[in-house]
């Protein structure tokens, strides 16, 4: 995402700042200004609980930064319940703490005095800090603590969570399947340490869609309103589309495996498979340019979105876009081409990260 934006009260989700990487660069138009930054990074742990205590403090008078392990870098395990808190849960407990403080003791505002004749006291709140979690893309790295968190600050279960940060707050991020497991396992404490509001339960089902266990952790990212970028675990997954709003899928190369009974439900008009060509970076995909193009403009004038999947989807934007600037129309893209290359790369390869398991090395 090229922009960060707010996903809870006070807490937002986006890129790197460039002030943040340059601080002599800072651009007097960048807002919100933000009181502390918490960069998800591949090569750290998770921060004990007196450094948050401290940079909280240190927050009401300069900006602060904290760093905390990316997505896919904390495997799921078992915390004691009766032990201190896993570091998901008391870092977004810490994350609500300041961005909605409590109440402290402050003057009245009516200056009433007592029967001494002292001057009442109020209630006083200390300042709200504004918080960034960011990495450099805006969503890859920060997915785990992003999804977490908004977990805990709307009481919601893990599947509500992803859909609704996607759904609602319109933002795309890329998780991993570790990431579901972990959620999974923490949602419990989650949902009951969570200052939410009851509704956000009320408003879901607690029980598991079937979608969530055929789930990577990413979700198809929306370059266009009409246009997902997806793989085809995605495809395979017509319960996740649905969920998600996507209507109609385009294949490339290898067929979706649906049930009949998926299929019917679709109905044929809503997939196409393009065959007779593979999907690998060699075979020619400019013949089927003006068919697939027709379908997906099919379901944007019917206003559905459709999922074609891999590099086919990366050409046929560009020459979508072409088209659009050759008719005089204007063109708008949710990614720079940049983060779609990146996209598809994300898709197609393994991911080998160095994992935080709870553990130092001088404890084994």
């Amino acid at each position: 995402m090229s922009c960060a934006s707010e996903i809870a009260k006070n807490v937002w989700l986006g890129p790197t700042p460039d002030s943040a990487l340059c601080p002599s660069s800072s651009d007097a138009n960048e807002e919100p200004t933000f009181d502390i930054f918490i960069e998800a990074s591949d090569l750290t742990q998770p921060p004990e609980a007196r450094l948050l205590d401290r940079v909280g403090d240190l927050s009401l008078d300069a900006p602060q930064r904290l760093e905390f392990p990316s997505s896919g870098s904390i495997m799921p395990q078992k915390w004691p319940k009766a032990g201190p808190l896993d570091p998901v849960t008391q870092m977004c407990q810490w994350i609500h703490s300041v961005a909605n403080p409590s109440a402290m003791s402050d003057l009245d505002d009516d200056d009433e005095t007592d029967q001494d004749g002292d001057i009442a006291m109020r209630t006083l709140r200390p300042r709200a800090r504004k918080v960034l979690i960011h990495c450099t893309d805006g969503y890859t790295e920060s997915s785990l603590l992003a999804l977490a968190y908004f977990m805990y600050a709307e009481r919601v279960p893990v599947h509500a969570a992803w859909l609704r940060l996607h759904c609602e707050k319109k933002r795309n991020f890329f998780a991993y399947s570790s990431d579901v497991a972990l959620l999974s396992s923490l949602q419990a404490r989650i949902l009951e340490l969570s200052p939410g509001p009851n509704d956000g339960i009320a408003g879901c089902l607690l029980e598991e869609p079937a979608w969530l266990s055929r789930m990577d952790g990413s979700l198809p990212s929306r370059i266009l309103p009409y246009m997902y970028l997806g793989n085809l675990g995605h495809a395979n997954n017509p319960q996740l589309l649905r969920a998600m709003g996507i209507k109609r899928v385009l294949s490339v190369g290898e067929p979706i495996s649906w049930t009949k009974g998926q299929v019917e439900s679709w109905e044929a008009k809503n997939l196409l498979f393009v065959d007779r060509v593979q999907d690998n970076g060699v075979d020619s995909l400019t013949k089927d340019f003006e068919r697939s193009l027709g379908f997906i403009g099919k379901g944007r004038d019917e206003g559905t979105a459709t999922l074609p999947h891999l590099r086919f989807a990366y050409e046929l934007l560009k020459w979508d876009e072409v088209l659009q600037k050759i008719r005089g129309q204007p063109v708008r893209r949710e990614m720079d081409w940049a983060t779609i290359a990146h996209e598809i790369a994300a898709m197609n390869r393994p991911y080998s990260r160095n994992l935080w398991t709870g553990y130092d090395e001088d404890d084994v």
